[in-house]
């Protein structure tokens, strides 16, 4: 939102206020304050004439001046009706110098995820793509992968979704049989054969891009895409949506929050991990993870910095930096 109308915004919000008041305080036009209030109503936002000056009594639903408005972070957000890809739109406001900007869309209609598989965006799910320029080198990237994983669980959490983290870049949803499993072990052993996640859904993937040097990243693109207001034909089969767990969430809210908790991740990147693994899907899990070069079973032990996971193979601990994780079976330890 541009600053001028921000600062009438703020204002307004905490009015009423005249319109000689206002263009004293912010030092342009009685005119101009007008046109600002013009362009507020415009997009959504109720403003009231009242005999002692302009009073705002509506926020809109959802958008980028919506979600701006209240924001406890510094992220310029961009909103569009629809767009190809939130992440594509990212890469092109990287080219031209952007950061610290937040691409929102109501609907995707070309939407990827990680090994450019496709990606359901359809109208009322949170597609959104957030640019920032760390100073971190490349091989710290995933950090901001862990740390969008995070984010996204602690806002879904706090409308009452009980999601967890499957590494390293799903959100999932237990059934109603809430992962402690039936104790009965052909039914376990069946489940690992079968492949495995048919009773863990997804409800968020993460998608992360950079374009860097061997000692710095130039910019980094962090991809959410988070089936929020979806009916659950629109999505998946293996996966769900807070609408199918919890009903219709406030949108405005569920990203504010998100891009709350992302910003306070970043900026402290000793507390991502520790709060990763709190909310661990994976840790403590029989998993098989596909790499360019193997597979590998084993059980996920833990994560380390950036964003490795170690596992306890038959032949010993490996670490893995890039791989495709799957679940082979519940739970065993709570998580």
């Amino acid at each position: 939102m541009q600053e001028t109308r921000r600062a009438v915004l703020d204002a307004i919000a905490d009015g009423p206020v005249s319109g000689p008041d206002l263009a004293a305080r912010l030092e342009i036009s009685r005119a101009a304050v007008w046109k600002h209030v013009e362009a507020l109503r415009a997009v959504g936002f109720g403003v009231a004439s009242t005999d002692a000056g302009y009073a705002l009594d509506g926020v809109p639903d959802y958008g980028g001046p919506a979600v701006e408005f209240g924001l406890d972070a510094p992220f310029e957000v961009e909103f569009h009706p629809s767009l190809p890809s939130t992440n594509a739109r990212a890469r092109d406001l990287a080219a031209a110098g952007g950061t610290d900007v937040a691409v929102l869309a109501d609907e995707q209609t070309g939407g990827r995820g990680r090994l450019d598989r496709e990606w359901a965006s359809p109208a009322g799910g949170v597609w959104l793509s957030v640019l920032c320029r760390p100073d971190l080198p490349p091989a710290r990237a995933p950090i901001y992968t862990l740390a969008a994983a995070v984010a996204t669980t602690r806002a879904v959490r706090a409308e009452g979704v009980d999601a967890g983290i499957k590494w390293p870049n799903d959100v999932l949803v237990r059934d109603q049989w809430n992962g402690n499993g039936s104790g009965n072990e052909n039914e376990n052993e069946n489940n690992e054969n079968k492949g495995s996640e048919a009773r863990e859904r997804k409800l968020a993937g993460i998608l992360t891009e950079m374009q860097g040097e061997a000692d710095r990243i130039a910019w980094i693109v962090v991809g959410i895409g988070l089936n929020a207001n979806v009916d659950s034909d629109d999505v998946p089969l293996r996966a769900t949506s807070m609408r199918e767990a919890v009903g219709d969430v406030d949108r405005r809210g569920l990203v504010q929050r998100l891009l709350g908790e992302f910003d306070a991740l970043r900026t402290d990147p000793d507390s991502i991990l520790p709060a990763w693994r709190e909310f661990a899907f994976t840790l403590g899990r029989r998993v098989r993870v596909e790499t360019a070069r193997e597979t590998i079973v084993g059980e996920a032990m833990d994560v380390r910095f950036p964003g490795t996971l170690v596992l306890e193979t038959s032949e010993g601990r490996v670490s893995v930096s890039v791989g495709d994780c799957e679940h082979l079976r519940p739970a065993t330890n709570g998580r």
